[in-house]
């Protein structure tokens, strides 16, 4: 299984960044954080620095699985306006390969046309640049290669959506227990 990257811009929202990435790696996927600036230490919305695994590069992303935006402002508008990423989610979508975004980063996929007439959930307010999409207001959406989530509350059932996508419901159970979700 190729890998699985979660990008991070200044301005990310950290729990929904961080909470993605433990439960994915509690799963054992393979799951990398991506700095879309020019370094590794990227800063939340919140104020708090993380070193993202490795810098964007477009060639290096070639092998991944799917692509996965968190939410926050302005980490959402900073995703939405890298030029390299909008290809590479392009070229995903074209592809049919799984695409997922949380809070306010579902407006990425919806402002290049990619969630019409697909349900889809987003933080509310954000609705508005879901275009064409059908906006549902759930925690989460699963529809075709999509995973769209509300906010930081959902980040668990919008990462356990992740989960049971590449490893199953026995799977999403175990972590479930794990983690006292169930």
């Amino acid at each position: 299984m190729g890998n699985i990257y979660l990008f991070l811009a200044d301005g990310f929202e950290e729990v929904e960044a961080l909470g993605t990435v433990d439960v994915l790696r509690r799963a054992g996927l393979p799951v990398k954080t991506v700095s879309i600036i020019d370094q590794l230490e990227v800063t939340s919305s919140h104020g708090v620095s993380v070193k993202a695994d490795m810098l964007f590069d477009e060639e290096a992303l070639r092998d991944a699985e799917m692509l996965v935006l968190p939410g926050g402002m302005p980490g959402s508008l900073n995703l939405s306006e890298h030029e390299g990423l909008r290809r590479i989610i392009l070229a995903f979508s074209a592809a049919g390969k799984p695409l997922a975004a949380i809070c306010a980063a579902p407006m990425v996929y919806g402002k290049l046309g990619l969630l019409k007439d697909k349900k889809a959930t987003c933080y509310p307010g954000f609705e508005k640049f879901l275009e064409g999409a059908q906006y549902t207001g759930a925690l989460v959406e699963h529809d075709g290669n999509f995973i769209t989530g509300k906010g930081p509350g959902a980040t668990f059932e919008f990462a356990l959506a992740i989960v049971a996508k590449f490893c199953g419901k026995d799977k999403v159970a175990e972590l479930k227990q794990g983690m006292i979700l169930a």
